[in-house]
């Protein structure tokens, strides 16, 4: 069966890699989200990454202690590269050939971020990770995502989270709140939910990019993603 997506920029925030710790990496959650991938990749969708730094270092939090911004940033970079290394063993302990790509040179762990390059490795099969967002401080990894899955002409990208879509309303302090399974760009942003930041939503507005936001725990949804199940919630213009 034909699969829905050809490529696929898969946005993960370092949260997610804590599975049930309050800091750091969880081995198991780690092995898990390796598997759901590999499971898109053998249906022959070629799949980028870009994941966040948070469960180590969360830029903008450093400033609450008197740290610059831009220092804090790039702290907050240096936490991806870590998560991306991870990530990048956990997949090959089970079999693939991923590469890690850095917008800061690091040239002794990691590739340097080169665009063709990326889509190389994307053609040949490779998982590519990228890691330090954009390579610049004030940016979220949010936007790297995003402006990489441009870069690379992904069709779509999907972000993981703990939530199974976009709610009406913070699901967790309303009870009331309902999920959406599609909302354009334009009713994200009149009924002012949270999705991205500005930056990420705006470069995926403006490009026609859509994003589904959905469940990364539970399992198979993105194997169902990819295979066109309405799983999670999709925003895209119409």
């Amino acid at each position: 069966m034909a699969t829905k997506y050809k490529r696929i920029l898969l946005k993960l925030s370092g949260e997610a890699l804590m599975g049930q710790k309050d800091f750091g990496i969880e081995h198991e959650t780690l092995a898990f989200y390796a598997r759901e991938i590999l499971d898109v990749t053998s249906k022959g969708v070629e799949v980028a990454i870009v994941v966040g730094g948070g469960n180590i270092f969360r830029g903008i939090s450093g400033t609450s202690t008197g740290m610059g911004r831009a220092h804090g940033d790039y702290m907050g970079m240096l936490a991806t590269v870590i998560n991306g290394m991870a990530l990048q063993d956990a997949l090959e302990q089970q079999g693939a050939q991923v590469r890690l790509q850095s917008a800061i040179g690091m040239d002794k762990i990691c590739e340097p971020y080169i665009r063709r390059r990326a889509i190389r490795h994307l053609e040949k099969g490779r998982i590519v990770i990228f890691g330090a967002g954009t390579g610049n401080p004030f940016f979220t990894t949010d936007t790297a995502a995003s402006l990489r899955a441009i870069e690379i002409d992904a069709e779509v990208v999907l972000k993981g989270t703990r939530v199974d879509g976009v709610y009406t309303a913070d699901p967790a302090k309303d009870a009331t709140a309902t999920k959406f399974d599609k909302i354009t760009f334009n009713e994200v942003l009149r009924d002012q939910l949270r999705v991205m930041d500005m930056t990420a939503f705006t470069l995926c507005q403006e490009n026609d990019l859509p994003i589904v936001v959905f469940d990364i725990n539970n399992p198979g949804n993105l194997s169902r993603i990819v295979m066109g199940e309405p799983v999670g919630t999709l925003v895209m213009n119409y």
